[in-house]
């Protein structure tokens, strides 16, 4: 029976402790070690009884893992991971894989020359449920996809924002929240070629968004509205509607649907609807359900990342393609701000 994969982790903040808890409870893997300055860290390390260093350099140089997770601030996710290709540690990079597009080309340009596989987390993808409406659009199941709807709507209490730099640009819904949505949208879509946007700041007046609304051109064809705000009571987001984080109270509410010529279908709650018989507004609608396996989206990502590590899997969304996803959120941003439409495609030449 093969040895364990040692796997470690930088940063000990929420994220970091979930990703610990995962892989102490894996059979397949174990904790290699945790990098952070933080007493709390130190706390941790000691609980999980593994060593606990300053800072990641010092955990690949002394730890030597199989892999590392990335789950430190996000101004820290390319340097950190650049010293992984160049220690040839496979890691696994917590979402957005750097803070920008032009950032985000160096590592892969560090990725292409090293060689060194490299995961992004935006675990959403390994969820059942987004999985299955992949399946549902890329297999025809709606026929041609004509209109997806998209929403995250809901109440961040007060205190949220006593943190500083969540009442400035780029501590707002659009980078923090909306880019899962995107990855969501381009990973059961395809690719977004146009955006524009508009976003208001006025209900808290901070100098970050509160509320956007967002429109879409997909490749395909299909257009796609999104509507985002995160100062407002209400069920429809996928935090509180998909019941993936049980912190959330789970609301049996969709937050996307995706509209084709044969059918449309709701989700997380994977209604699918379209006509039996001869399609039209005054026959009957049929609907049916969707049923996908239930398993935790963190779970099964470390395991393709164990699986990548072994080379018997392909990274589920590259640093490439996780630049994709950056790339739409910095062309609503521009678009907001412009009031035109912009290209994905046109940010990530203009960054190159």
């Amino acid at each position: 029976m093969s040895a364990k994969m040692r796997i470690a982790v930088a940063g000990a903040g929420l994220i970091g402790r979930r990703h610990i808890e995962v892989i102490a409870a894996s059979k397949h893997c174990e904790l290699a070690g945790i990098a952070d300055p933080s007493p709390v860290a130190t706390d941790l390390a000691l609980a999980h009884n593994v060593p606990c260093y300053p800072d990641h350099r010092a955990l690949l140089g002394q730890a030597k893992p199989d892999g590392l997770i990335i789950a430190s601030p996000n101004t820290l996710h390319l340097p950190m991971a650049l010293d992984c290709a160049e220690a040839g540690v496979p890691a696994l990079i917590e979402k957005p894989v750097t803070e920008t597009v032009a950032t985000a080309q160096r590592l892969c340009a560090a990725v292409r020359r090293t060689g060194v596989p490299m995961l992004v987390g935006h675990h959403r993808r390994h969820n059942p449920i987004i999985k299955s409406a992949r399946e549902a659009v890329t297999n025809g199941k709606l026929g041609q996809l004509t209109a997806v709807v998209g929403l995250w709507l809901l109440k961040k209490p007060d205190d949220y924002f006593k943190v500083a730099w969540r009442r400035e640009a780029g501590g707002g819904p659009l980078l923090l929240n909306l880019i899962h949505d995107i990855d969501n949208l381009r990973f059961i879509c395809g690719e977004i070629v146009e955006v524009q946007a508009l976003t208001s700041n006025k209900v808290r007046g901070f100098p970050v968004e509160d509320t956007a609304a967002l429109l879409l051109r997909f490749a395909n064809g299909a257009l796609g509205t999104v509507t985002v705000s995160d100062a407002t009571p209400a069920p429809w987001s996928w935090e509180l509607a998909s019941g993936e984080n049980r912190d959330y109270p789970k609301q049996d509410q969709p937050c996307y649907i995706f509209a084709g010529t044969a059918g449309s279908l709701s989700v997380p709650n994977m209604e699918l609807w379209s006509y039996k018989q001869q399609p039209g507004w005054y026959a009957p609608l049929s609907r049916a359900t969707i049923a996908p396996p239930a398993f935790d989206p963190l779970v099964e990502q470390l395991r393709h990342f164990c699986a990548m590590i072994a080379g018997r899997e392909q990274p589920l969304i590259s640093v490439e393609d996780a630049m994709g996803t950056l790339a739409v959120v910095e062309a609503v941003s521009e678009a907001a701000r412009t009031g035109q439409t912009i290209a994905p495609g046109q940010i990530m030449e203009q960054a190159a």
